[in-house]
């Protein structure tokens, strides 16, 4: 069975781009994050109670394949078709190894030197903004979302937020402008209680230096987001990973 049609047969859609959740003018930086962002979901070390998981991430893996691949890319585009007998996709290849090639793991001081550039750029502002306008001013999924976000930084966001909507940039939502203390004071009640947990397991752990306190918090922020794999540390990983593509295959016949 060829590609699309195991893309069919797994994920309802022999469309390459509708499995990444992209359209056809995506470019290689949107493809690379949406094919990350997708393979998490079924990544066999994340969704054990998938007995498709492994297929699923394996089929992935050949269409990023095609996608990235320039010419292959544009073979699709034109007809429709895939080269099954291109190297990308006929070798014996190893899927996990060419995912792990694609986004080797982050180092802690990876995350302090992002970080300390990140936070008060504009980089931070866009996606502050976007996560606004995405949730319509729902305080609760903007600080869960955001990346390197504490309860220390909410008013810092806040404020970001408000800039905003001061300069008509973005529309006002009731939800942030008319937030209620109470839903403010059980967020921050929510991180108290988050952070207790971290302090108290590191303790137990025996955990005490800076990174290792890091490593803590980041397990602890990632535990209360596993729902959501536009987490802090998926975004990192797709920041920091490695700008070297695999080789490529032969040309597609046309």
């Amino acid at each position: 069975m060829g590609l699309l049609e195991r893309c069919e047969e797994l994920f309802k859609s022999s469309n390459l781009y509708e499995v990444l959740g992209i359209n056809k003018e995506a470019r290689e930086k949107e493809i690379r994050r949406s094919y990350y962002k997708v393979s998490l979901k079924v990544h066999p070390d994340r969704a054990p109670e998938d007995p498709l998981a492994t297929e699923k991430f394996q089929v992935l893996g050949k269409l990023y394949a095609v996608l990235s691949d320039t010419e292959q890319r544009a073979v699709y585009d034109e007809q429709g078709v895939v080269d099954e007998e291109s190297d990308a996709l006929s070798q014996d290849r190893c899927w996990e190894d060419y995912w792990r090639l694609l986004f080797p793991k982050i180092t802690v001081q990876d995350i302090l030197e992002f970080e300390n550039k990140y936070k008060g750029s504009d980089e931070e502002r866009k996606d502050v903004i976007q996560l606004y306008v995405q949730h319509q001013g729902n305080m609760d999924v903007i600080t869960a979302s955001a990346m390197c976000c504490s309860q220390e930084d909410e008013p810092r966001l806040c404020g970001i937020i408000q800039a905003a909507i001061d300069s008509e940039e973005v529309q006002s939502f009731p939800a942030f402008t008319k937030e209620s203390d109470k839903k403010k004071k059980a967020r921050r009640k929510r991180a108290n209680k988050e952070r207790q947990e971290a302090e108290e397991m590191q303790k137990e752990m025996g955990l005490g230096d800076e990174d290792d306190s890091l490593v803590m918090m980041l397990q602890q922020k990632q535990k209360s987001r596993e729902q959501n794999f536009n987490s802090f540390l998926s975004d990192l990983e797709t920041k920091y990973s490695k700008k070297s593509e695999p080789q490529k295959g032969k040309k597609s016949k046309k």
